[in-house]
């Protein structure tokens, strides 16, 4: 590990060596704040993140010693976001965790919550999530959003995470939960966790890879605010932690000052 040093409110910056070393400390990051979890209230509610930079962390969480350390039997798994795909796709969120850590560990099935995004009508879909939501973190779907105890989210090279893109209707979401987000430049439609809930996680994690993450992640981080351009800067939890692990490839655009 690099550095470690504060980067705004609430919030802390660490600069991992490389992706393989960044995954190490995601996994002992995720499975301590699940047995902190399930020792406090029995159970550990996460929102897992799709795209490629957590597919390290999901592979060692299968292997040992994670996947004899973590409580399956008291986790939930939940998605902050999902394409409009049938699980089995390859594009699926849902399928890529299932595939490399859910199948591989004893977490029982009805523990497992994706977003069904193959739905025609995702307006509903994004109701019934929340419902669902709501019923596994007793919670009332028209209070203030619950609190996942986990929530991991990656950063695109345009400054979006889970599905909230640059300039999009999700955006201005201040009560629902779960929304359809249509996306122009993709010309399609995905589910999403909105604001209000993601700010209400107990820690949230961004895992941050690549060179090509460079620019954005300076501007994110370091530039000025704008979130509608820069959807990542709205991340500010109510009361929770915000973890910015990211790798040297990704911090190398950043000045050594905390702005």
């Amino acid at each position: 590990m690099e550095s470690g040093h504060t980067v705004g409110y609430l919030s802390d910056l660490l600069v991992i060596a490389d992706p393989t070393t960044l995954a190490r400390e995601a996994a002992e990051r995720f499975t301590q704040i699940a047995e902190e979890a399930v020792a406090r209230c029995g159970r550990f509610t996460v929102a897992l993140a799709g795209g490629s930079t957590p597919k390290g962390l999901y592979s060692l969480l299968a292997a040992e010693p994670y996947c004899t350390r973590l409580p399956w039997q008291n986790t939930h798994v939940f998605w902050g976001d999902e394409r409009a795909v049938p699980p089995a796709h390859p594009d699926s969120n849902f399928g890529m965790a299932a595939t490399i850590l859910l199948n591989r560990v004893p977490i029982p099935a009805d523990q497992v919550h994706r977003m069904q995004a193959e739905q025609a009508d995702l307006d509903a879909a994004a109701g019934e999530y929340q419902a669902e939501i709501a019923r596994t973190l007793a919670a009332q779907p028209s209070d203030e959003p619950p609190a996942f105890d986990l929530i991991l989210l990656g950063l695109g090279t345009d400054g979006h995470t889970a599905s909230l893109f640059p300039y999009t209707q999700a955006l201005r979401e201040t009560a629902r939960w779960v929304v359809p987000n249509y996306i122009p430049e993709l010309k399609t439609t995905r589910l999403t966790l909105t604001i209000p809930i993601l700010n209400r996680g107990a820690t949230i994690l961004f895992l941050v890879s690549g060179a090509e993450k460079a620019s954005v992640l300076q501007a994110v981080l370091q530039g000025p605010a704008d979130p509608k351009r820069l959807p990542a800067q709205l991340i500010r939890p109510v009361a929770g932690r915000l973890v910015w692990l990211v790798d040297q490839a990704a911090a190398s655009r950043l000045s050594d000052k905390a702005p």
